[in-house]
């Protein structure tokens, strides 16, 4: 393994060369707005594009998702084009989503929360026209209950049933009708999915939430 030095925030870091940016800052407690990431993937989704950062010699922000390090790069998190698009990706995803934080599953817990705080913006922003879905929630397993009008399309839970070989979750449809859905949209009850405890905690916002804290 070589390992390489790199700069984020003004924090000298050393780690192995051609590992992932967004991960490197994760590891050493430096905080990049993010949904899709997870540390375990060998190569991110890079669906949400909120983890923007500005790279010294680049001119524009790149996702810190897919950024591989090298020797002597210097990052800023907190670059003023970089916290513009984050805000932009952040808003964009917000005006599809809707805001009930005090009857959600996952109130305090939530990414999204985490998010705004960081950003210190709005949960509630109005800058572009609202898009909500009005979809049916799907209760039908016996451990937790799926909103699809919360899913961000992460694509988190798409991945975890891919790696534990149940391939019963995955994306449909396009456009603004895109969304998470089992097979000829079968309730998830009725899948080999119906008790996998491990959606609602790879899950960043309420969309999956155990039924003992659905509506709370």
């Amino acid at each position: 393994m070589t390992e390489v030095n790199v700069v984020i925030d003004g924090q000298q870091i050393k780690c192995k060369k051609g590992d992932i940016l967004l991960r490197v800052a994760i590891t050493n407690g430096i905080y990049i707005p993010n949904l899709c990431f997870l540390e375990e993937r060998e190569e991110p989704y890079a669906g949400c594009r909120l983890c923007f950062v500005e790279i010294e010699g680049d001119e524009l922000p790149k996702c810190a998702c897919t950024i591989h390090v090298e020797d002597g790069i210097k990052v800023n998190t907190r670059g003023e084009k970089a916290l513009r698009l984050q805000k932009t990706a952040f808003e964009l995803i917000m005006s599809t989503h809707p805001v009930d934080c005090k009857n959600c599953g996952k109130n305090g817990i939530c990414e999204l929360q985490r998010i705004a705080k960081h950003l210190k913006i709005s949960l509630k922003t109005n800058k572009y026209q609202k898009f909500l879905s009005d979809l049916p929630v799907d209760d039908s397993s016996p451990v937790f209950a799926f909103d699809p009008n919360k899913c961000v399309q992460c694509g988190r839970c798409v991945y975890l049933s891919e790696r534990d070989g149940l391939n019963c979750i995955s994306f449909a449809y396009r456009g603004l009708k895109r969304r998470v859905s089992a097979f000829m949209d079968a309730p998830l009850g009725t899948t080999r999915c119906s008790e996998k405890k491990e959606l609602v905690h790879i899950c960043p916002v309420g969309a999956f939430v155990f039924k003992d804290r659905k509506n709370k």
